[in-house]
C-alpha cells in the first residue's frame, strides 16, 4: 500500500495569483501543456473563433468576459511528481475566494505583466497571499512585448510587496525584444525559439557563452552588464528565505510563446514545499501518516450543466484517500459517503480511487457541506474554520417573477453556502428581501447572472447605503437597531453584522458607547 508520507513528498500543490490581463490563465495553460495534460491546442487562450474556451474558465461568464471569476483545480504530472495548480480568481473583487484557495496551497506563483507591474487596484490579492505566509514565486510574463525596465519592476515589487526579489534568470534582450534568459545558478545562456502560436513546447538551445556573444552582439553586452550590476546589489535565490516569506524568486517569460515556461515549473517542482503537516484547531499538527482527513475550501453547484450536481473540493491533510470510504461530515457529526469522488480538470472529471496529502477531492452531491468544514476518517480532528472578509457592498434582492421564490431560495442559499456572496436576512422577512454583501461589486454580477441562468430564478438587486459590517451580539443589537443609519441582520450560522453607513458614525458608536460589541471582520479596506 502506498505510504502517504511518500506520496505527499512527490506532490507539489500551488496557486497562481494576478491582477487581470496579466496572462495568469494563459500561463495555467502552457503549465499543462509541460505536464502533458493538453494537447497542442493550447496556444493563445484568447482563442480564434470556434477555438475551445480556457481549461480553467468553465463558467460562461467567464468565457464571456474573458477573466477568471472562480477558483478551478488542475491536476498533472511532471517530473514523476504530481502537480496540483490551483487557479483562482484574477480581480480583486473576489478576493474572499483567492483566500479560501490560499487555504489550500502551499506555495503560490504571482504573475506580473511586464508592461503594469502592480496594480493598485490589485495589490489586495498579494496581500491576501502574504497573510497567509505563503512561499511565492514571481514571474514577469510578457517580456515578449513592450514594458517597463526590469529593474523598475523589481524594485516594485520590493516596496509594494515587501519582499526581497532574487532573480533566478535574466532577460537577454529588452522587453519587446525578448531572445532568450542567463540561468543565473550557472550562467547557462538559454535561447528560445518561437512556435506556431505557441501550440507546442518551446525549443530551448543551451548556447556557450562566446558563441552568445557574436550572435547576440550587443543585447548580450547589455544583459551581462545588467547582470553584472544585480549580482552585485541583489542576493542569489535562498530556499530559507524563500520558504520563511521574505524572499521571492524572480522569473522573466512569456507564457503566449512559452519562453521561460519550463523554468518556472522546474522551479515549483525544486523550491515549493511537499505538503507538510496540518495544524488543527488545538494548534496541533496532524501527522501526515494519520487517519484520513481534510477541509472543505470550495464548494462549486453546477459546473457541468448537464450534472446539475453539488461538488464540495475538499484538499486532503492526512493519511490515504480511498473512493467509498465512509468519512465523519465534523460539524454535523453524521457520516458522509464518498462513493462519487472526482478529479475535477475544468469541466471535465473522472472518478478517483485514491489520494493523497496535497491533492484535492471533489465530492459530488455534497449537499450539507459547506466551505471551511472538516472530513475525517475514525480519528477525530477539526481544522480551523476559514474567515469572512468584510463586505464592503450590500445589495437587496427580490425575485422578479414571484412564481419562481422556490427556485430563488434555493438559488440563495446555494450561493451563500459556496461563498459567492455573503447573505444577511432580516429576522421579520427572512427569504424575502435578503441582503446580499459582497468584497466587490462584480460579486453582484455573477450572483445576478447565476440566479437567473443557472436557476431560472430573475432577480432585481437594489443596493443599498450601507458602507461597512461589524460583528456584534443579541445584547448590542436592540441597541443598535435603534439606531439611524444602522441595521443589524443575520448570515446564516447565526451571527449577527451590524452595517453602517458611514464610517463616521460608527467611530461615534464606539467612541459614546464602548460597551457595545463591534468587532471588526477580517480583510477589511
Amino acid at each position: 500500500m502506498p505510504s502517504p508520507i511518500g506520496e505527499a513528498a512527490r506532490r507539489r500543490t500551488f496557486a497562481i495569483i494576478s491582477h487581470p490581463d496579466a496572462g495568469k490563465t494563459t500561463l495555467t495553460e502552457k503549465f499543462l501543456l509541460y505536464g502533458g495534460a493538453l494537447s497542442a491546442e493550447a496556444g493563445a487562450v484568447k482563442a480564434r473563433e470556434g477555438r475551445r474556451s480556457a481549461t480553467s474558465d468553465w463558467m460562461a461568464l467567464e468565457q464571456q468576459r474573458g477573466i477568471s471569476i472562480t477558483s478551478t483545480v488542475l491536476q498533472f504530472p511532471y517530473r514523476d511528481h504530481v502537480v496540483n495548480l490551483l487557479d483562482t480568481p484574477g480581480h480583486r473583487d473576489f478576493s474572499e475566494d483567492t483566500y479560501r484557495v490560499l487555504a489550500a496551497a502551499d506555495a503560490a506563483v504571482m504573475v506580473l505583466d511586464a508592461a503594469k507591474g502592480i496594480e493598485p487596484q490589485t495589490l489586495k490579492l498579494f496581500e491576501v497571499c502574504r497573510a497567509r505566509n505563503l512561499p511565492l514565486l514571481s514571474f514577469i510574463n510578457k517580456w515578449d512585448r513592450p514594458g517597463r525596465e526590469h529593474l523598475e519592476l523589481l524594485d516594485e515589487i520590493e516596496k509594494q510587496i515587501g519582499l526581497v526579489c532574487a532573480p533566478v534568470c535574466w532577460p537577454v534582450g529588452i522587453a519587446g525584444d525578448f531572445r532568450g534568459v542567463i540561468d543565473r545558478r550557472n550562467g547557462d545562456y538559454i535561447r528560445f525559439t518561437r512556435t506556431a502560436r505557441g501550440a507546442t513546447v518551446a525549443a530551448e538551445e543551451l548556447v556557450p557563452a562566446d558563441r552568445a556573444a557574436v550572435e547576440e552582439g550587443a543585447v548580450w553586452d547589455d544583459a551581462h552588464a545588467e547582470l553584472d550590476f544585480v549580482n552585485g546589489v541583489m542576493p542569489e535565490f535562498d530556499r530559507d528565505e524563500f520558504l520563511s516569506g521574505s524572499q521571492t524568486p524572480v522569473f522573466f517569460g512569456s507564457a503566449l510563446t512559452n519562453f521561460g515556461v519550463r523554468l518556472l515549473l522546474d522551479a515549483v517542482i525544486d523550491y515549493v514545499p511537499s505538503p507538510p503537516p496540518r495544524i488543527d484547531v488545538e494548534g496541533t499538527e496532524r501527522p501526515l501518516d494519520a487517519a484520513m482527513s481534510g477541509f472543505v475550501f470550495k464548494v462549486q453547484a453546477n459546473m457541468n450543466p448537464a450534472h446539475r450536481d453539488r461538488i464540495a473540493f475538499i484538499r486532503v491533510c492526512s493519511g490515504m484517500f480511498e473512493r467509498g470510504m465512509v468519512l465523519t461530515h465534523g460539524r454535523t457529526g453524521k457520516p458522509f459517503a464518498t462513493k462519487y469522488a472526482h478529479t475535477v480538470f475544468g469541466q471535465e472529471r473522472a472518478t478517483v480511487e485514491e489520494a493523497f496529502p496535497g491533492d484535492v477531492v471533489g465530492l459530488v452531491n455534497a449537499t450539507d457541506v459547506c466551505v471551511g468544514d472538516t472530513l475525517y476518517f475514525e480519528d477525530p480532528v477539526e481544522f480551523p474554520k476559514l474567515p469572512s472578509f468584510a463586505p464592503e457592498y450590500f445589495a437587496v434582492a427580490r425575485v422578479r417573477d414571484t412564481g419562481r421564490f422556490k427556485q430563488f431560495r434555493k438559488a440563495i442559499n446555494q450561493l451563500d453556502e459556496e461563498g459567492v456572496v455573503q447573505v444577511l436576512r432580516d429576522a421579520d422577512l427572512g427569504d424575502q428581501a435578503p441582503v446580499l454583501a459582497a468584497v466587490g461589486p462584480m460579486q453582484f454580477d455573477v450572483a445576478q447572472w447565476r440566479l437567473e441562468h443557472e436557476f431560472g430564478a430573475p432577480t432585481e438587486l437594489r443596493r443599498t447605503t450601507y458602507k461597512l459590517a461589524r460583528r456584534t451580539d443579541a445584547a448590542s443589537a436592540p441597541v443598535l437597531r435603534a439606531m439611524r443609519g444602522v441595521d443589524v441582520l443575520a448570515k446564516s450560522d447565526g451571527t449577527l453584522l451590524a452595517l453602517f453607513e458611514s464610517p463616521y458614525w460608527l467611530d461615534r458608536v464606539q467612541a459614546d458607547q464602548p460597551e457595545l460589541l463591534l468587532e471588526r471582520l477580517i480583510a477589511e479596506g
